[in-house]
């Protein structure tokens, strides 16, 4: 177990580093210049005050969203059951939408755009524990009123973005997610967030095993299913909501990041939560430095000098990918 953890620590590592090296301004030489004490003070900023955060806060994005992930899939017993399912991601984009197009928050105001995207995180998760009612202790039924919450934010925004089409250049990566222009105030927002609340979710590692088993088996243990079922959808929430606030959407990887988890480290969740923190932070800090490296020969390919991709779009499309094989080759899967 520690050498498995041990070789993905290694690999957080290198894609760390990729993404330090990746993107325009710098060329790699100029970054080991840098890192060795030398360099212009243009690139000096480029590399401590442009890359360096941005790799931070990949990184502390995608551990919220691996952490919330398997929260999730423990407490819902649904390995489908991704942020998404809680309203939380769609309510997050659009209170940033929102607070965009009213004018109230904008990217140049970082604390604002991300208290913005806190409220609106809740929001859709208060949403959610309101329509599911005394019903909210039913995993299948908390699935169902998530999807349903999450498809009426999702017209809500749309309409936001048909009331205010100027602003849809500046909100349209809060809907594919995206690591641009992310600066030390990003993750010094961040960062004691997900450190609270990745250590809330693993002292629930407990409880979550025990309703992976069933509610059955864990009520038979002496669990309060109820109780435990309402902290753990709160942890998840509040990372979520945290992940998108900093990032915006990053599709699927809440959703897969959890399997490689489980499939790596085990069915404890004393371990596996900690390696989907790491998975996480793998995932989206690799395609960031993906994305970046592939905006070059995209933006020869189509005349666009200045095209950037975003890390979302890169998430998405491997995501839906992954799912589609892993549903092919095991079709009857079961939790």
């Amino acid at each position: 177990m520690s050498r498995r953890c041990t070789v993905l620590v290694a690999l957080v590592v290198v894609c760390a580093g990729a993404e330090l090296v990746a993107g325009r301004g710098m060329s790699p030489a100029a970054v080991g210049d840098v890192l060795a004490g030398g360099g212009t003070s243009t690139e000096r900023h480029i590399l401590f005050h442009l890359r360096l955060p941005r790799m931070l806060v990949a990184l502390g994005a995608g551990a919220c969203l691996g952490v919330a992930g398997l929260v999730l899939q423990s407490a819902l017993r649904n390995p489908l059951a991704g942020p998404e399912v809680t309203g939380v991601t769609p309510g997050a984009v659009l209170g940033a939408v929102t607070a965009t197009g009213l004018g109230l928050a904008g990217w140049e105001s970082p604390l604002a755009v991300v208290v913005a995207a806190c409220l609106g995180g809740c929001a859709g998760a208060a949403l959610l524990w309101l329509l599911a009612g005394r019903g909210g202790d039913d995993p299948a039924r908390t699935a169902v009123h998530g999807v349903l919450v999450s498809a009426v934010l999702g017209g809500l925004t749309a309409m936001v973005l048909l009331v205010a089409p100027g602003e849809l250049g500046s909100v349209v990566q809060w809907l594919v997610g995206t690591t641009e222009g992310r600066v030390w105030q990003h993750w010094h927002l961040l960062w004691p967030w997900a450190l609270a609340w990745t250590a809330a979710a693993w002292l629930l590692a407990g409880p979550l095993t025990l309703l992976r088993c069933g509610d059955d088996m864990a009520g038979a243990a002496g669990l309060s299913t109820g109780r435990a079922r309402r902290l753990a959808l709160l942890c998840a929430v509040a990372l979520t909501s945290g992940a998108v606030a900093a990032v915006g959407a990053l599709g699927f990887v809440g959703l897969l990041v959890p399997h490689l988890a489980l499939a790596v480290f085990g069915a404890d969740l004393r371990r596996s939560l900690p390696g989907a923190a790491l998975a996480g932070a793998l995932v989206v800090c690799g395609a960031d430095a993906a994305a970046q490296l592939l905006s070059r020969p995209v933006a020869s390919a189509l005349g666009a000098g200045s095209l950037t991709l975003p890390v979302g779009a890169l998430t998405t499309c491997a995501g839906a990918v992954l799912l589609l094989a892993v549903v092919r080759r095991a079709p009857d899967r079961t939790f």
